[in-house]
């Protein structure tokens, strides 16, 4: 397919060594053009694809182009696919209540990146100050039934859910450790200065204690 004029210009702007900030600046400029978005993603290539998430219209994100975005971002390394899809929740699910119920279905998902996003917008409740959540109970059930067998994306998504949970919801907080201590993931993982570990029982105590909870 021809790429239009515009779209050949904003992938000059686009090099190996452009970095987020540079495309959050460039979307500044465009705004919102979810056709440009559209070609920008037919590239297949992993910045411009962040660019396009970034100038989305969220009011045409369906679940049947969600399912064609999440296909495409499958292609990609770990590093990358991850990258994208919680670029995605982050700048266009979470924004419009279409798409924040459409993310709230996908709990079982056949995706296992919706899966993920499933996860990651709990847990991104959470640690954003909004605790007081009717589903915390079935959420850690469910946690403690699949956490073990889920697909690594999605288990480090429910794995920083459990982590929020522990920290914000005292009742809680025990069981979230055992959690952590049954499955052992993360256990030993080592960190970059100033990150939290992932290991629950770890993650539970550092962030409840910065935050003297």
């Amino acid at each position: 397919m021809e790429r239009s004029s515009k779209a050949k210009n904003i992938l000059a702007q686009i090099d190996d060594k452009t970095k987020l900030g540079d495309l959050r600046k460039i979307a500044k400029d465009i705004k919102k053009d979810h056709g440009l978005a559209m070609e920008l993603w037919s590239t297949g290539e992993f910045l411009p694809r962040q660019l396009a998430i970034l100038i989305m219209d969220n009011k045409l994100l369906s679940q049947d182009l969600i399912d064609e975005l999440t296909k495409d971002m499958q292609r990609h390394p770990i590093s990358e696919h991850n990258c994208l899809v919680d670029w995605l929740m982050a700048n266009q699910l979470s924004k419009e209540k279409k798409t924040v119920a459409l993310m709230q279905s996908w709990q079982n998902s056949p995706s296992p990146l919706q899966r993920r996003i499933f996860w990651y917008y709990q847990a991104r409740l959470r640690w954003m100050g909004k605790t007081d959540h009717p589903n915390t109970e079935e959420l850690l059930a469910a946690i403690e039934n699949r956490i073990s067998i889920e697909e690594p994306d999605v288990q480090w998504a429910m794995n920083f859910t459990a982590g929020w949970i522990g920290v914000f919801n005292k009742e809680y907080r025990a069981r979230c450790i055992d959690i952590g201590e049954k499955n052992g993931l993360y256990k030993g993982k080592m960190v970059s200065k100033g990150c939290t570990p992932d290991y629950l029982p770890e993650f539970i105590a550092i962030e409840s204690s910065k935050r003297n909870l």
